[in-house]
């Protein structure tokens, strides 16, 4: 591309390049006006309320994942006891440099930049999270407080995610509007897994096979 002002090439993004063609395929269409918002907005029940906690554990438990629920205070004993029941010796975990409290224990492995080959090699890995759904039994990580690199959740085997009670909402709607777009957005919704043209279930193809969730509500 040329910079008529200049005669010379001028920078083009990728970005740039993929919305000039839209633009130019779209052509003198008519202006479709603003999107429609008429779906629904929300679940009607509020962020953390017992119902969107079973629903949310119910959900979870029906995509294969494993939840335990604790206070607050007992978030480390609950990590340590899934670790514990998974492992017959001390598990080698990583944890984002900023996770809150010694919750993975003092053997934890903070993420300095560990290369795929170096997650490979560990047990798991322990995070927090941005929201939950529980309508669909999604956890959404954005790379936040207590997440870490995308990388770190998509390459061991197993995620220990510890979520609040108070990051739990009814619907997609509703944890949309709690998020950034412009942050490195992660939907999980159970273990990784996939299937086959014969409908063969694969699990652990493209991120953790077993997902273990840690739910912190109100004593």
């Amino acid at each position: 591309m040329v910079d008529p002002d200049q005669g010379e090439p001028a920078v083009t993004s990728s970005r740039d390049v993929v919305l000039g063609r839209i633009r130019a395929a779209v052509g003198t269409a008519p202006d479709p006006g603003p999107v429609r918002r008429d779906y629904r907005q929300g679940s009607g029940a509020l962020p953390g309320s017992p119902e969107l906690l079973d629903l949310f554990e119910d959900r979870l438990v029906d995509y294969k994942a494993s939840v335990r629920r604790c206070a607050a205070d007992e978030v480390t004993g609950a990590v340590a006891t899934i670790l514990a029941g998974r492992f017959d010796r001390p598990a080698r975990v990583v944890v984002p440099a900023d996770l809150p409290g010694p919750w993975a224990g003092p053997a934890a492995v903070v993420d300095d930049g560990l290369t795929p080959a170096h997650l490979d090699a560990l047990d798991g890995v322990v995070t927090a999270c941005a929201v939950a759904i529980a309508e669909t039994g999604t956890i959404v990580l954005d790379g936040g407080a207590g997440q870490g690199r995308r990388v770190i959740t998509l390459v061991p085997d197993l995620h220990v995610c510890v979520v609040r009670a108070d990051q739990i909402v009814g619907s997609v709607p509703e944890c949309v509007r709690r998020l950034d777009p412009e942050r490195p957005l992660t939907f999980i919704s159970g273990p990784s897994a996939t299937s086959d043209i014969e409908l063969s279930r694969v699990e652990g193809v493209h991120g953790p096979r077993t997902l273990e969730v840690v739910l912190v509500v109100p004593r």
